[in-house]
């Protein structure tokens, strides 16, 4: 850039990094990429070190106050920050509308159907941040609802909030009501992070956002991973003239305020219920956490018509995801065995609901989490599940531990075959270099093999898996080829036909593809998306097998650790052993066509994926769009070519119809 730039130059810049962010936090639409944005920031800095006397108060560089707060002042908010009725089933809900209905009966006001604007209902902290002429003035948090706490030099250092309004429409005053989240990425870098530097890590990121917005220093704040969505409004002078809440919130976006993009207007209880599994069904793969959804009523004079319950608005409810988190009792403390060696400590629990589902068993991680927690036999913890995930001690109850309870110590030697347990330098876990001599590596290892992911042999079950090991019959995969009808239907519960049926199951894996047979190898770091790569780029086994650290790094989403795991496991003469006997027992897959990136049907193209998907997982879809030469990208502009659209498709299908992008379905994808 031009090292002699004007003042007016200056402020210019200043203006287009804050577009940039528009349309970065508010669109989801970047228009340059992050280093160019980069560029420009640094540029901004140079510019702002050389004449201070142009710093503008909504420079980009003005987010971080330099000096930490004595305390948090009180702030008396202008309009209540009110709280939610709740409601938990679909039951529940259908009242909540016949009160809505008949109270709106007796103020004498004809509605057939009640319209609602619901959105995600967002588990983080509730802030207001006012702005006056345009500019952020304060941040407060919720509080009591009267009054909160002054944290505006903390919510200043928040990238997706504003320090002063887009455009020229803007009212003199306006208080705007949202919640500050951490994103579920951001927390999970920022604990480890702190892991490594032996700070705090947050329990959950709730928690991350929470104390993030409670340093007094703004400093540590704005090293958080912090977002906020816009959901309301308070104080506004003048009056503004918006019709519904959903207007509202376009109008909030207009002025550069974020707001939630699975927002939307639904009719009556139908609407709801339909909205609610909707977002259920998306909860999971969020990068936010959510708790429930809200309904509000759509139409502002109605609310006004519906008025107040004690503290709480007639016109809105949250309607609550079961809970995810429970307390229960620690009632044994496990350590398992993995079939790459990892030594898991697991605690048995008294059984608990958690999101519906009843848990028994928590994992503990490793052992520096495990000391970390400090959890004992006898404690009370927290458990946390979401969705499919392995559920989690989150924390102890301190104040419940039994006064006689010992600290739990990890074994020195691997409970399955005694072999000393070594801790690798850089890792968290301690491992039982056995290998496949240690049993339950062997069963855990076979069991992978076998996956429906793997080589898919119907009819061996984990069951089956630790019956033949047991029994001497299996010591590795290749073993599986040789077994005979007599052996298998030597076994509990086996029988003639069922043997028959097995070993015509391990007959037919045989004809497999080179992915999954790589991924059977149960290589460390090695999952679907991976043997994909290996795959696709180097076409054949012998060439995946000989390939070095330097050539494997260069292929994508293989780092360095990754590409270290691939050529140790190659290198190992058993692992090679087992290799050729498994493809002399007669295992092979069909040649792999090597094409230019030219002839790739979508070469060049700019693909999203979106919903539900019924065969693939997401990584395998993703996957199987970057060898089709497709860029994936997260987000739909005008920049999309193509929407790849599953089950419970949102706001990026309505997004792509809005744009004309060309949308497709899964058995499109399959059939590529």
């Amino acid at each position: 850039m031009n090292k002699n730039m004007t003042r007016t130059e200056y402020q210019q810049l200043v203006l287009q990094l804050n577009e940039h962010a528009y349309h970065y936090y508010v669109l989801d639409e970047p228009v340059i990429a992050d280093q160019e944005y980069d560029a420009l920031y640094q540029e901004l800095l140079r510019l702002e070190s050389a004449h201070p006397e142009w710093v503008v108060s909504n420079s980009p560089t003005q987010r971080v106050a330099d000096q930490p707060l004595d305390k948090f002042h009180p702030v008396k908010h202008a309009l209540p920050m009110l709280s939610l009725g709740n409601v938990f089933s679909e039951d529940e809900l259908f009242d909540f509308n016949q009160r809505i209905t008949k109270f709106l009966e007796k103020s004498a006001v004809d509605v057939s159907e009640v319209v609602f604007c619901a959105e995600p209902k967002l588990d983080g902290l509730a802030v207001s941040i006012r702005y006056e002429q345009g500019k952020l003035v304060q941040a407060a948090t919720r509080g009591d609802g009267s009054t909160g706490e002054d944290i505006t030099a903390n919510v200043k250092t928040i990238q997706s909030v504003p320090l002063t309004l887009r455009g020229d429409d803007y009212p003199q005053i306006l208080e705007v009501r949202g919640e500050v989240v951490m994103p579920r990425d951001g927390f999970q870098r920022y604990n480890q992070w702190a892991l490594k530097h032996d700070e705090k890590v947050f329990a959950n990121p709730r928690n991350g956002a929470a104390g993030s917005l409670r340093q007094l220093d703004p400093r540590k704040t704005a090293q958080r991973p912090l977002a906020f969505y816009a959901y309301s409004i308070g104080l506004v002078q003048p009056e503004h003239n918006q019709q519904n809440h959903s207007d509202i919130l376009t109008w909030l976006k207009k002025l550069g305020l974020p707001v939630n993009h699975l927002t939307e207007v639904v009719n009556g209880v139908t609407g709801c219920q339909q909205y609610y599994q909707k977002i259920a069904a998306l909860r999971d793969g969020l990068n936010f956490d959510i708790d429930g959804v809200v309904y509000k009523v759509n139409d502002l004079q109605l609310q006004t018509v519906l008025g107040f319950v004690t503290k709480a608005p007639r016109w809105a409810t949250a309607h609550k995801f079961p809970a995810e988190e429970a307390t229960t009792v620690v009632e044994n403390i496990e350590v398992q065995v993995g079939r790459t060696g990892s030594i898991t400590p697991v605690a048995r629990l008294k059984p608990v609901s958690v999101g519906g589902v009843t848990v028994t068993n928590a994992t503990l991680h490793n052992e520096d989490e495990i000391r970390r927690k400090d959890v004992r036999v006898g404690d009370t913890v927290f458990v946390r599940r979401a969705g499919d995930v392995i559920p989690e001690v989150v924390k102890v109850v301190q104040a419940k531990r039994p006064a006689q309870s010992q600290p739990f110590e990890m074994p020195t030697n691997c409970p399955v075959c005694q072999s000393e347990l070594h801790r690798i330098e850089g890792e968290a876990v301690l491992r039982c270099p056995a290998g496949l001599t240690c049993d339950a590596q062997l069963k855990e290892s076979i069991k992978h093999f076998a996956s429906r992911k793997g080589m898919d042999i119907e009819g061996l079950g984990d069951k089956l898996v630790e019956q033949l090991v047991d029994a001497g019959l299996v010591k590795t995969p290749a073993d599986l080829f040789h077994l005979t009808e007599t052996q298998v239907a030597g076994l509990e519960r086996m029988a003639q036909k069922s043997a028959q049926n097995l070993l015509a199951g391990i007959e037919q894996s045989k004809q497999t593809t080179l992915p999954r047979f790589i991924y059977s190898l149960g290589i460390r770091e090695v999952g679907e998306a991976t043997a994909i790569t290996l795959s696709n780029h180097l076409y054949t086994l012998e060439t995946i097998m000989s390939a070095k650290h330097e050539a494997l790094i260069l292929l994508p989403d293989v780092g360095d650790v990754v590409a270290s795991r691939i050529q140790q496991y190659f290198e190992n003469e058993g692992n090679v052993v087992v290799i050729n006997e498994l493809i002399a027992a007669g295992i092979g897959w069909p040649e792999i066509a090597q094409k230019s990136v030219e002839e790739l049907p979508l070469a060049g193209k700019t693909v999203v994926l979106t919903g539900t998907l019924t065969t693939l997982k997401r990584t395998e879809a993703k996957q199987k769009l970057l060898d089709l030469g497709a860029r994936v990208t997260g987000s739909v502009s005008a920049n999309t070519d193509l929407l790849v659209a599953g089950e419970n498709a949102g706001s990026k299908l309505a997004k792509a119809e809005q744009l004309n992008v060309q949308i497709v379905d899964e058995d499109w994808l399959l059939a590529q």
